[in-house]
């Protein structure tokens, strides 16, 4: 397991869901590993009653976390609603993790999914050889999760055709799939739920039917409420990926990441953060995620083709690759913001002076 690029969360964080499973004296719903309250201090990090430290898996509002957590109690869904890069995909998997200790059993949506990836599929050679029988069955992750008990995860819902979609309507109200060709169907054991992720950037793609969205708790995930927020979620990650990627987080990088950060803030809210000069919004999301992705990219240019000590000039070229995606609006965008606001803030000339050669 060395050498994998990326555990699985339940197999990166097996020490602390174990320590929790030691504490954890409450009440757990029926195949649940861990009671509700384990569940958020997971996710949100605490110290326990035994001085053990729980790490933060998602940093901001408490509160959305129970949210979700106790709609994962009852008999709806969870749809994780937000931006890109709003760690929706994320929670999902530590969610599912921490209840199950299963976060495998995902549906990736698509445009071309078909209803066989929700359902079940066929063994072609055996259903030709000894017609439709539970041997022939091809189980999707669904099916599987029902059948143990488990959390079904299901990425980009809306991305799923409308048809296919709606093949979670009988799922999600009658706990049970009915397979036609066998005269049976498969019942949901205790413990089996839905988490569903969507961004609304999507909205207008697939939207979902008014009777699907009944049976989701909606739990929309917001970016970062303040500066110092984003900043700690972007270092906390860049670590935790740099030990996996084996890129040293420097001393200079802390600094650079606040810049980062500060520079996506700006021009993801159209205005400086003094909210003295009004911004254009360039084409991008400038999420969160997108600011992880330029730490770890000027990290790794630093250690394999400089002296490991992070520069402006690493970090420059993957920084205005992150802002400039329409290559006719975003690159006005870009230097007017160079030159009104990193040319004139104190202590930013260096990393005016690295964008504009690159620009």
């Amino acid at each position: 397991m060395n050498e994998v690029l990326r555990r699985h969360a339940e197999q990166q964080y097996a020490e602390e869901l174990a320590a929790l499973q030691a504490v954890d004296t409450r009440q757990k719903p029926t195949n649940w590993a861990l009671s509700p309250w384990a569940v958020v201090q997971y996710l949100m990090g605490n110290t326990l009653s035994n001085g053990y430290e729980v790490s933060a898996k998602y940093i901001g509002d408490q509160r959305l976390m129970e949210i979700a957590v106790a709609t994962l109690t009852t008999d709806r869904a969870l749809l994780l609603y937000g931006v890109p890069g709003t760690a929706k995909s994320w929670v999902s998997e530590h969610l599912a993790a921490a209840i199950c200790g299963d976060s495998t059993l995902v549906i990736q949506g698509t445009a071309g999914i078909s209803e066989e990836a929700i359902r079940y599929g066929w063994n072609y050679a055996q259903l030709l050889a000894k017609g439709p029988s539970m041997e022939a069955l091809v189980v999707s992750p669904m099916m599987h999760a029902m059948q143990v008990g488990k959390i079904a995860r299901i990425e980009e819902l809306t991305r799923i055709p409308s048809d296919v979609q709606d093949t979670l309507i009988t799922v999600l109200s009658e706990k049970h799939l009915p397979i036609p060709e066998l005269n049976t169907e498969v019942s949901a054991r205790k413990g089996f739920n839905i988490i569903a992720t969507a961004n609304n950037r999507d909205k207008g793609v697939n939207e979902l039917s008014s009777a699907l969205q009944r049976r989701f708790n909606t739990v929309i995930l917001p970016t970062p409420a303040s500066l110092a927020k984003e900043v700690e979620i972007v270092e906390q990650r860049v670590r935790e990926l740099g030990r996996a990627l084996e890129l040293p987080l420097e001393k200079s990088a802390v600094r650079e990441i606040q810049r980062v950060v500060t520079i996506f803030r700006e021009l993801r809210m159209g205005v400086t953060l003094d909210n003295k000069e009004k911004l254009k919004i360039p084409s991008g999301t400038l999420s969160t995620a997108e600011a992880i992705s330029v730490m770890n990219s000027g990290i790794s240019l630093s250690v394999h083709f400089g002296d490991g000590e992070l520069s402006v000039a690493d970090l420059a070229s993957s920084l205005i690759g992150a802002v400039i995606k329409d290559p006719v609006q975003d690159p006005i965008v870009w230097r007017e913001y160079l030159e009104t606001v990193v040319k004139e803030r104190a202590g930013w000339q260096d990393l005016y002076r690295a964008c504009r050669e690159l620009s």
